[in-house]
């Protein structure tokens, strides 16, 4: 009998699985290194998953291909996006999640491309990080005015980097993170490599060992710019949190009775400041949308309105939907005096695009036909919210407006003192989607050294300081008040005078090292054999 050929079959099938499970293994890693920067992100206390994130896809994408770079990031970026954007599915199906998950991950898609196109350059982890704040930057503002939730500064509130936001803003911020992870990578890979050969790599292991050291330390240099005293005195704020009657978009069927809500708490507020159980305060906060019926226009509502302001005595600031005859509505927040009534306004400048507002109407309903219920189109303004409140001027950003720079900037560059931003939740019921963006909040207060106040229908409101704590907070979909006594400031962070040009610096850093890479490769191919002969 002939001896059998242990090379075989069966050898050479399992050989060809084993190179199936390792061509698995980077997309499996790609798609992990996602996944741990959605943990990294509120309501988890997990803001260090950043780090071996970036480290992992670091691994995952030096020395690959443009195509393999691009596909890997995509990976990335759907492990990262679909749970965290799972909630602008609570109410209205999977497939709108699911396509914008889709489409923004598009985006971590071309960081991946281009990462991995600057990784076999000279301290690359500069140039990685800075791809991927070019793609934040990108994402921030394309398609319909940009998208720029997930920014990775917004998953940092609770850690050591934050003071950087002050420093350069949200761009610093995020390009510290990415640049510490894919250093952390680059160091162990030297190390590594020491230990393969017995060589010590100093400039590589040097400019590895600064990756991540810089980041810490000039956090570190900047906690003075962190900074919660009263340079204009203090004010007393109240943010109301009416509650609604459902969770849910149905709630806007019961306008009157979330009205109605806000109302009974102020004047509730107005009862215990009189009976000396709460401090008087200076001004109040309703939330976005907490009167959706138009006072301006219906007189019911009107007088509901002012018989609370007028119990307590301060001028507060109403959210209110405005309904003009012609043209579009307007997502509007009111100053109302208790003894002139509604004295100024201000309509929400970003609109949020198939919330508020519904871009290609007719090619969207073919995918999914909640798109009419948004039966008529909101408008943005064109002003700059800045409210004059009992002496205190007070920077309005309404709700989705938080998420992007400007917005916020633009309150302090205009003399805000305080900020306040608006929010209703409710439509996205007991997700994740009110951590996140108290978190943005949180990294405000520190880029622009002011207090946020986010009054909010159903929770979660807070009040916080200018270094980023959150001094009172409320539960969600629980009525509630919160009166606290805040730091006014009105000197300017370093993020908040240079606006664009640490974004705009980093833009270029990118740029550099994707010029610098495709150079390399054309001197390449010019000097390799095959163009010789």
């Amino acid at each position: 009998m002939a001896p059998v050929d242990a090379s075989g079959p069966t050898a050479a099938s399992e050989t060809g699985a084993g190179r199936r499970l390792r061509r698995l293994v980077r997309p499996g890693a790609a798609a992990l290194s996602g996944i741990l920067l959605f943990l990294s992100f509120p309501p988890r206390p997990l803001w260090w998953l950043a780090l071996p994130a970036f480290a992992l896809l670091g691994w995952t994408l030096r020395g690959r291909r443009p195509r393999a770079g691009f596909g890997l990031g995509y990976l990335a970026g759907l492990g990262f996006l679909l749970p965290l954007l799972i909630w602008t599915g609570a109410e209205v199906g999977r497939f709108p999640w699911i396509a914008l998950a889709a489409v923004e991950a598009l985006f971590v898609a071309a960081a991946g491309l281009g990462i991995a196109v600057v990784s076999r350059l000279p301290a690359w982890p500069v140039f990685a990080a800075a791809v991927w704040i070019l793609a934040e930057a990108a994402r921030a503002r394309v398609p319909f005015g940009g998208f720029p939730w997930g920014k990775i500064a917004f998953g940092q509130a609770d850690g050591v980097f934050l003071p950087l936001a002050a420093l350069g803003g949200t761009p610093v911020l995020g390009f510290a993170v990415a640049l510490c992870g894919f250093g952390l990578y680059e160091a162990v890979r030297q190390v590594r490599a020491y230990r393969a050969t017995g060589t010590v790599p100093r400039g590589p292991l040097a400019a590895a060992v600064l990756a991540v050291l810089v980041p810490a330390t000039g956090a570190l240099a900047a906690l003075p710019l962190v900074d919660d005293s009263a340079q204009d005195g203090t004010a007393t704020v109240a943010a109301v949190q009416g509650n609604v009657p459902r969770l849910g978009l149905d709630f806007n069927s019961q306008r009157r009775a979330v009205l109605d809500n806000h109302a009974n708490r102020t004047k509730e507020l107005a009862a215990d400041v009189k009976a000396g159980e709460k401090p008087r305060p200076d001004f109040v906060l309703w939330p976005e949308n907490s009167s959706d019926i138009d006072p301006l226009a219906n007189p019911d509502a009107r007088d509901v309105i002012d018989e609370a302001v007028k119990a307590i005595g301060v001028p507060t600031v109403i959210g209110a939907v405005l309904t003009p005859d012609t043209g579009k509505l307007r997502n509007t927040l009111i100053e109302w005096d208790p003894e002139d009534g509604p004295v100024a306004t201000y309509d929400k400048r970003h609109v949020q695009p198939f919330g508020e507002y519904i871009p290609m109407r007719s090619f969207v309903r073919l995918f999914n036909s909640n798109v009419d219920r948004v039966s008529r189109d909101f408008g943005p303004g064109d002003q700059v919210g800045v409210f004059d409140l009992a002496g205190t001027r007070v920077g309005l950003a309404t709700c989705y407006e938080a998420a992007f720079d400007w917005a916020v900037r633009d309150t302090v560059t205009h003399g805000a003192q305080l900020i306040t931003v608006p929010s209703n939740n409710a439509t996205f019921g007991r997700s994740e989607m009110t951590y996140q963006q108290l978190a943005m909040s949180r990294v405000r207060a520190v880029e622009h050294s002011r207090s946020v106040v986010v009054p909010v229908t159903s929770g979660v409101s807070a009040i916080i300081m200018p270094d980023g704590r959150i001094v009172a907070k409320s539960a969600m979909f629980t009525p509630d008040v919160l009166v606290e006594e805040v730091p006014l400031r009105s000197s300017l962070t370093p993020a908040t005078r240079m606006g664009t040009l640490p974004e705009a610096f980093l833009v270029a850093v990118a740029a550099a090292g994707l010029g610098w890479s495709a150079l390399r490769a054309v001197r390449a191919r010019r000097n390799s054999p095959a163009a010789g002969s």
